[in-house]
């Protein structure tokens, strides 16, 4: 049971196992050696349903990428990039999938923001075939995306996917998705490039709609300028982890990311206290970037204990508070469905004086233009840091009211 449990912790889709002993069994002694390490390969897609699936994409007019988290698992996302300048074909990312393409990229569509109707609702609706990457059907539920349940669908993944009756793929390409990429690309040739004129045409909606507020000086903060702040601040592979709340919908929307595994965002469990605990132990992965942890009060207060272990553990990462002294997501979710708000408004303590409590360095901003160079400053300490910045929450449903419009070109 030791050995399966390490076989699956490693096997796609891969994560932690937990092996439970009953107390008489832990308390008896073995004579038992551990069984040898297998080596755990990697399986290819069979040949038929690769020249299927490339079939189907020569035969589209209008093909559109969907890029999962399991492109960033999988280490796939030279292979996108090729098959996508190949092909002609726009990717947009799951909040999961974020990364997966560099944004900076001509045939980047971005990340999904709001799960509901966003601009990339406006590319999905155009698009007659989805190619789904390494794509859950947890990180974006399908029946968002195809409402009518009439999308043609191509599933590209390591494992099958748990269906619904949003998500029925005309095929699943099973097998490692590096291989299956590069074998796609190899039987796509170079004259069949797609024409995503509409799609560049949403693109350029979102530029616009995603550049409001971003050098503002309102007080307290847009989100919009928070993160693009934040993006000036950073390097290419600096890290950056979102906690649940609206913090994490502004952060998939808003921050740019030019390479894999950079912008980490918990769109399955959504468990809100993630974002400190993420933070060192991406720290730990990677001691030489830059590390930021992105959260709501709230979510902070549920972990901030873990200030602590960053500060023994002699860590020098950013923590960046969104301070509306409110649950604001449970809050925008009770607004857009019954108009009113109850039981989400608590005190803070003084985050300040919280910080220096721990060992830690304490932020305050009081104007929008102090951000980013007290984020620099911060950046740059041997220690951990954190920053209160007042939050100008209304953006929330603002935003909400803007998308109701009719934001498709």
């Amino acid at each position: 049971m030791v050995r399966k449990a390490f076989r699956l912790a490693q096997e796609e889709r891969p994560g932690p196992c937990h092996l439970e002993l009953p107390e008489d069994v832990a308390e008896m002694e073995t004579e038992g050696e551990p069984l040898a390490i297998e080596e755990i390969k990697k399986k290819a897609a069979d040949s038929a349903s690769i020249d299927k699936a490339v079939s189907l994409i020569k035969n589209s007019k209008n093909p559109l990428i969907i890029a999962g988290n399991g492109v960033l698992r999988q280490n796939a996302s030279q292979e996108l990039k090729e098959l996508s300048e190949k092909a002609g074909i726009m990717v947009l990312e799951t909040q999961m999938g974020k990364g997966s393409m560099d944004n900076r990229h001509p045939n980047s569509l971005f990340s999904i923001g709001i799960n509901g109707f966003d601009f990339h609702q406006c590319a999905i609706q155009k698009a007659d075939l989805i190619i789904a990457l390494g794509y859950n059907v947890v990180e974006l539920e399908p029946a968002i995306w195809n409402t009518k349940k009439d999308k043609k669908i191509i599933h590209f993944d390591a494992v099958s996917n748990d269906r619904n009756e949003h998500y029925v793929p005309v095929l699943e390409v099973l097998g490692d998705l590096k291989d299956s990429l590069f074998r796609i690309m190899q039987k796509i040739g170079n004259n069949e490039k797609k024409s995503i004129d509409y799609f560049q045409n949403v693109k350029k909606e979102i530029i616009k709609n995603h550049s409001k507020y971003e050098t503002g000086y309102e007080f307290p903060m847009k989100p919009q300028r928070i993160f693009s702040d934040l993006r000036k601040a950073l390097g290419e592979k600096d890290i950056v982890i979102a906690d649940v709340g609206m913090n994490k919908i502004w952060a998939a929307r808003q921050y740019k990311t030019y390479a894999p595994n950079t912008c980490l965002i918990d769109n399955a469990l959504c468990s809100m206290g993630i974002s400190v605990p993420g933070a060192i132990a991406a720290k730990l992965v990677f001691p030489d970037r830059k590390v930021v942890s992105i959260n709501g009060d709230g979510g902070f207060m549920m972990n901030s204990q873990e200030v602590e272990t960053a500060i023994r553990l002699g860590q020098d990462i950013v923590i960046v508070i969104f301070n509306n002294s409110k649950y604001g997501m449970i809050e925008w979710k009770q607004l857009k469905n019954k108009g009113k708000s109850h039981g989400n408004d608590f005190s803070n303590p003084d985050f300040v004086k919280y910080a220096e409590s721990f060992g830690a360095k304490g932020y305050r901003i009081k104007k929008a233009e102090e951000f980013l160079p007290m984020l620099k400053q911060a950046l740059g300490n041997n220690t951990v840091s954190i920053i209160d910045v007042p939050i100008d929450d209304s953006e929330n449903m603002s935003l909400v009211r803007e998308l109701k419009q009719n934001i498709c070109p």
